[in-house]
């Protein structure tokens, strides 16, 4: 059993730290969806259920961040000023990019985040970390169903409702397609630790055998279920 005062690694920290700026940068993120939401008329409880998102990340933000400090991170989170925000796509609507941040962010990222982070908090017992993934989690289920309401209301109410469908169709396989090559590539790191397991870190394997669920488990019904079918497994 690991003791609840487990000693940090400098990876711990450098972990911790990397979270802190991730979730700084979704709460940024999430801020600019919002605002787009309300500059296509969206509904207002949409964009209500985004701005109380943005506040959730910034509490993720904090607590990341109380437990680098507590792992022993000197530095301070690496914000990218050219991250915090949504791109624009010259000569498309605001529709298209709309629905693009929706898939990345949420039915994506947010879906995955859900059994991600359920993952880390399995064996984390350092109470600093304990505290941020149980918020974490508890709040992610919220932020995923945003991300498929919203989708729906794109597809179905939006009046663009087919093209954006057609989109994701075109350009959700691509993009997942992407995005598992980060999640199952190998990397050559040190064995991971029990004490870094309970400072809630993941060893890298787990990332891509949690992805590969999520396809099937998650991202395909999800998916099928607004219209917009995956290719069949290889």
């Amino acid at each position: 059993m690991i003791e609840a005062e487990a000693p940090a690694s400098e990876r711990v920290g450098v972990e911790w730290r990397r979270r802190t700026e991730a979730e700084y940068t979704s709460a940024a993120i999430t801020q600019h969806l919002a605002l787009w939401l309300i500059q296509i008329g969206a509904s207002p409880d949409l964009i209500r259920a985004g701005l109380v998102i943005v506040d959730d990340e910034l509490v993720h933000a904090e607590l990341s961040h109380a437990a680098a400090v507590a792992a022993g991170s000197q530095a301070p989170p690496q914000l990218t000023r050219e991250r915090l925000g949504l791109a624009r796509t010259p000569g498309e609507p605001l529709e298209r990019d709309i629905l693009r941040a929706c898939v990345r962010s949420f039915c994506v990222g947010e879906t995955l985040a859900v059994p991600l982070f359920a993952a880390m908090r399995e064996r984390c017992a350092v109470p600093v970390a304990r505290a941020c993934l149980d918020r974490v989690l508890l709040d992610e289920v919220r932020h995923r169903d945003f991300g498929w309401t919203l989708i729906e209301w794109l597809f179905e109410a939006c009046p663009m409702g087919q093209d954006l469908r057609a989109l994701a169709q075109r350009e959700l396989p691509p993009y997942l397609e992407s995005r598992g090559r980060l999640y199952t590539a190998a990397r050559e790191l040190a064995p991971m630790t029990d004490e870094e397991r309970a400072w809630g870190l993941l060893p890298h394997p787990r990332y891509g055998e949690i992805w590969r669920r999520a396809i099937e488990r998650d991202f395909r019904p999800r998916f099928a279920r607004v219209g917009v079918t995956l290719p069949a497994a290889s």
